[in-house]
């Protein structure tokens, strides 16, 4: 099969044909449809968050069961599925008390002394957070996947397999946004419009969109900001501030920069809460100014939207299928594998939310 292989680190992947296995008793081989390109591919291609090389980067995927291992039974040839790095074992600490996203059991990979499921030449090419989107077919655990509808545009269900699961995911569970409450997000990408969407559909009185590209501040107004703050021509806390009358309620960081992480901190009233979404560079710090926990602020991170993703993907699909979920406008382009480069490229400009490869 043809995949993009990362070999360097700040170097272009090549597509190139490389082997997949055969599926194991518990493994999918999975034929993707649609794989959207998001900004933590990126960190990872930079360096700021090492990886094993070479490998396959891509996470954000939907697609059609091709073949399943002999003791799967939860999905067959033809279903259609989300993919998701949240891969669970089912009986950890972490997962039997409610924490599944947080799950690090290497059962849900192949042991190093087995045939690795994507090889070239007989050497292994390591799979990226269990899924490695950016081929032709991926090889996966069965908890790897959830099986959705039919009538879900593949398009639209590759972007739930991360941004909106993150996003949507950090107010629903990680942050518990309550109906009526005062909410600013800083950063309109994929994941912080999710997040404002997520809000939206919570119930959130007031919902502030943070960001420098005025086109993405108004495509959170579609999400359901009802405020929007351009940060590179105000002073945006306290923009918030003043807003709020005081400060927020909850605050999310969906950029991953040391300077919004801050600002989120900052713009909670008393008793508030900052989850930081973004992926942060690794060996970064965050100052806080410790008096104002005095006023039970609180700052906390969310991974993956803290989500139980068999449950929230198929829910994620229906709030789109009945429009409270707002997925078509996220897409800026739709792509082609070989087109992966020039994606990755976009990202660091950061004037479009989401780019989607499509296919053949």
């Amino acid at each position: 099969m043809k995949a993009a292989v990362l070999r360097e680190q700040n170097k272009p992947m090549e597509i190139e044909d490389v082997e997949i296995s055969k599926p194991g008793p518990r493994e999918v081989l999975v034929r993707p449809v649609a794989m959207g390109v998001c900004h933590s591919d990126l960190h990872f291609l930079n360096g700021s968050y090492p990886y094993m090389l070479p490998t396959i980067l891509g996470h954000e995927s939907a697609g059609i069961v091709e073949a399943v291992g002999r003791d799967v039974t939860y999905v067959k040839k033809g279903d259609h599925v989300i993919t998701c790095l949240s891969a669970f074992c089912g009986h950890c600490d972490k997962c039997l008390t409610g924490h599944m996203s947080l799950c690090s059991s290497p059962e849900v990979s192949r042991k190093a002394e087995e045939e690795p499921r994507i090889s070239q030449g007989g050497q292994p090419v390591h799979q990226f957070l269990n899924l490695s989107s950016f081929a032709e077919l991926m090889l996966i655990h069965e908890h790897a996947l959830v099986k959705i509808r039919e009538d879900m545009p593949m398009d639209r269900a590759a972007l739930i397999g991360c941004s909106t699961t993150t996003g949507v995911g950090a107010v629903f569970h990680t942050a518990g946004v309550e109906p009526g409450t005062k909410v600013a997000v800083i950063g309109c990408g994929g994941v912080g419009l999710a997040a404002i969407n997520g809000a939206a559909i919570a119930g959130a009185g007031q919902i502030i969109a943070v960001d420098m590209v005025d086109s993405k501040l108004e495509l959170a107004k579609i999400m359901g900001a009802t405020h929007t703050i351009n940060a590179g021509k105000v002073d945006a806390v306290g923009e918030v501030i003043e807003l709020t009358q005081g400060g927020c309620d909850y605050t999310f960081e969906a950029i991953g920069l040391k300077a919004t992480a801050e600002q989120a901190f900052k713009m909670l009233g008393r008793g508030g809460v900052a989850t930081v979404i973004g992926m942060i560079p690794i060996g970064t710090n965050i100052e806080l100014h410790g008096v104002e926990l005095l006023a039970e602020k609180k700052i906390q991170g969310s991974n993956m939207g803290s989500n139980r993703f068999r449950v929230d993907m198929p829910r994620f699909v229906d709030f789109y299928l009945n429009g409270k979920l707002h997925l078509d406008e996220v897409i800026s382009k739709r792509i082609k594998l070989s087109d992966i480069n020039d994606a990755m490229e976009a990202l660091k400009t950061g004037q479009d939310a989401r780019h989607v490869i499509m296919m053949d």
